[in-house]
């Protein structure tokens, strides 16, 4: 709240910090910044909150009083720029990983990985993803989830028809799946392959969650984790009341990916091919 005025002040700027340069009013996508005797202004009206002008003004003149203004760091080319070469060759180089060593994931490594997420860019700012870390009940969790694999399996197989059938293979699979479990928990795991750590990554947007997983999967790669993403873990998840009520998820939440993690188990010596990309240039 302003103690000037009484009302919520989303974005400031600092009247003697300000030089007036513009810089702010002209990158400001929503147009909500203008000059007032030489000074810029933030109208607080149609703002977003993207935070342009906090980045782009040259005397850090600009500030908010609702986000932790501690999370802004000045440029630097050192720790900033990366060589394109050596990026594209790190994101060439990574793989699906569902061989894990029996070594817990340190939290501080998690919340490094979200913290790439947090980071990550939302549609009109909205900055509407959040993340829940499963650790210690991902047993429970990989029973519930196996079990209403195998339901939804037998369903298939017991009711098998033209549309159906091309479902049979993981209907099939899904039923293997939870038997070989029940005859030994640790080996028969082909749902989160005795990773430690689970990472969901939830967003009303689609595009969103899938953007901020993108960067958290970098994120787990440069911590030395592996990680793959669990499509049969949001089959499962889908309509199931009792794995929704675990993870204290009511209906307005989304669940976009499931990221399994934890530390490799294996080691890979190259990249492997890719079909060529399919361009169409205007």
């Amino acid at each position: 709240m302003s103690k000037e005025t009484g009302g919520y002040i989303m974005m400031i700027v600092d009247k003697e910090k300000c030089i007036g340069c513009s810089l702010c009013v002209n990158d400001c996508i929503v147009s909500d910044i203008n000059l007032v005797d030489g000074k810029a202004n933030i109208n607080n009206i149609t703002c977003i909150k993207c935070g342009h002008c906090i980045a782009v003004c040259p005397k850090n003149a600009v500030s908010t009083d609702e986000d932790n203004m501690e999370d802004v760091k000045d440029y630097n080319k050192e720790d900033f720029e990366i060589n394109e070469d050596n990026l594209l060759n790190f994101i060439k180089f990574r793989r699906s990983i569902r061989n894990f060593k029996n070594k817990d994931v340190e939290s501080e490594k998690l919340l490094k990985i979200i913290e790439a997420g947090r980071f990550t860019q939302t549609g009109s700012n909205s900055q509407d993803v959040s993340y829940i870390v499963i650790k210690d009940g991902i047993d429970e969790l990989r029973e519930m989830t196996l079990e209403s694999l195998s339901q939804m399996g037998q369903g298939i197989l017991n009711n098998l028809t033209e549309e159906t059938m091309k479902f049979k293979t993981y209907a099939e699979m899904w039923v293997n799946m939870y038997e070989d479990y029940k005859v030994d928990h640790k080996k028969g795991d082909r749902l989160f392959f005795n990773a430690p750590a689970v990472i969901l990554v939830l967003s009303n947007s689609q595009v969103n969650g899938a953007l901020a997983s993108s960067n958290m999967e970098l994120m787990t790669n440069a911590l030395g984790l592996g990680t793959f993403f669990s499509g049969f873990f949001i089959r499962a998840a889908q309509g199931n009341k009792k794995i929704m009520e675990f993870l204290e998820l009511d209906e307005s939440k989304q669940i976009v990916t499931c990221m399994i993690i934890g530390y490799p188990n294996i080691k890979y010596s190259r990249t492997t091919p890719r079909k060529e990309a399919e361009i169409i240039w205007r």
